[in-house]
């Protein structure tokens, strides 16, 4: 796995798939809001959480499509396949992986970002911290499109379509969290608590499916 994961790792950054990709179109995503929404600083501290949180979920995935395709293109799936290591615990290195090259820039530079929508301090490490627990999340449910997908020609649409509808609940609690962090009458923890039992929960079950899909893929 460790081996796994560091391949991964240095074809995402080679490949010009890594941190850079993301947090360009990240910047594109927050720096175009303000000329759409007006110069009002109340307003965009208002709705920048939610600008931050659908930033990151777009940027994410940009990548999840070549997640398994470049492996399926040289033949290595077949190998990983074949190999001795379970296909879900293959997933669960390719994800983290992809977690660590594209997702965790994001969440680092959100802070700085956040700076663009005028957010208050409470806001900025919330949000920060509400990414970081909720974007493998996105990755895992990304793996089982991207799993399903990896047949098809051009499967990259059908990702998207795949898992926006499952990433709804990861990002109405991500964003539920960083509201309560700043209206003080609101409770942080039971929305950031669901976040985190939402990536425990698709971290489970999304490599065993992703796993199931390549094998039948394979098949």
């Amino acid at each position: 796995m460790t081996t796994l994961f560091f391949r991964d790792l240095k074809l995402v950054f080679s490949g010009g798939g890594g941190a850079t990709t993301g947090v360009i179109f990240f910047l594109a995503v927050v720096a175009t809001i303000p000329f759409g929404v007006g110069p009002d600083l109340n307003l965009l501290s208002r709705i920048g959480p939610a600008i931050l949180w659908i930033g990151a979920l777009l940027s994410a995935l940009l990548t999840l499509d070549r997640l398994f395709q470049a492996d399926r293109e040289d033949g290595t799936l077949d190998l990983l396949i074949a190999g001795p290591l379970p296909m879900p615990l293959v997933v669960l290195s390719k994800c983290l992986a992809l977690w660590a090259a594209s997702c965790l820039p994001l969440v680092l530079a959100s802070p700085v970002l956040g700076l663009f929508l005028a957010l208050q301090p409470a806001a900025l490490f919330a949000v920060m911290a509400t990414l970081f627990v909720g974007t493998p999340a996105i990755v895992f449910i990304g793996a089982v499109g991207a799993a399903v997908a990896v047949a098809l020609p051009r499967g990259g649409l059908l990702v998207s379509v795949l898992v926006l509808p499952l990433a709804i609940p990861v990002l109405i609690f991500g964003v539920s969290a960083t509201y309560a962090a700043v209206n003080e009458p609101d409770p942080f923890w039971p929305p950031f608590m669901i976040l985190c039992a939402l990536t425990l929960f698709f971290g489970a079950l999304g490599p065993v499916a992703a796993g199931a899909a390549l094998r039948a893929s394979g098949d």
